[in-house]
């Protein structure tokens, strides 16, 4: 399936077809993510509603050159219930009493930030010095949260190589993640 190519119709045409065809696919995939992240199943399916309501909306700003559409449809999902959150921690201030409503916020610390986005960025070194191979079929299990076999048949490999992959693919992200300590 070319994903690119639903997008580029989304955006270009609003080509209903190619939509429902990117909403059959990730919809399910970004609820299973966010249950699997803490959601409920219900705000789950809300949040996967607004997602793909935002990928209809912005489908223009999709750039290809930056990120990978499942990479893409994921990271509007996480933005998406991270402004859940938000509003419904305003929500609960609100319906507190005033002597309780303005009370400091806990965020976390800049330090926790930094650490965080360092985080982030040494994965994201660690996963870009895979082979291709290795890389395709992490992105396939972990991002798009493929089962095995679909990812056997959709690579024409034997399911074994798919777990082979897998699991050598997480053998040199322990390594690359150790080697940047």
């Amino acid at each position: 399936m070319d994903w690119i190519d639903l997008i580029s119709r989304v955006a270009s045409h609003g080509d209903r077809d190619a939509f429902a065809r990117l909403f059959e696919h990730f919809a399910p995939r970004v609820k299973g993510f966010l249950i699997k992240t803490g959601s409920d199943p219900e705000t789950a399916e809300d949040i996967a509603q607004s997602t793909f309501v935002a990928v209809w909306r912005k489908a223009g700003e999709f750039d290809p050159t930056t990120a990978g559409v499942a990479a893409w449809i994921f990271t509007i999902a996480r933005n998406q219930r991270i402004d859940i959150a938000r509003r419904a921690l305003r929500h609960d201030r609100a319906l507190q009493s005033p002597e309780t409503a303005y009370e400091v916020e806990t965020v976390a610390s800049p330090e926790a930030i930094r650490a965080q986005s360092e985080d982030v960025t040494r994965i994201a070194k660690a996963l870009a010095r895979l082979s291709e191979e290795q890389s395709t079929v992490v992105r396939l299990s972990f991002i798009e949260e493929r089962p095995h076999g679909e990812i056997a048949s959709s690579l024409g490999i034997p399911l074994g190589t798919v777990k082979s992959r897998i699991r050598l693919a997480m053998k040199r992200l322990r390594e690359l993640l150790d080697e940047q300590k």
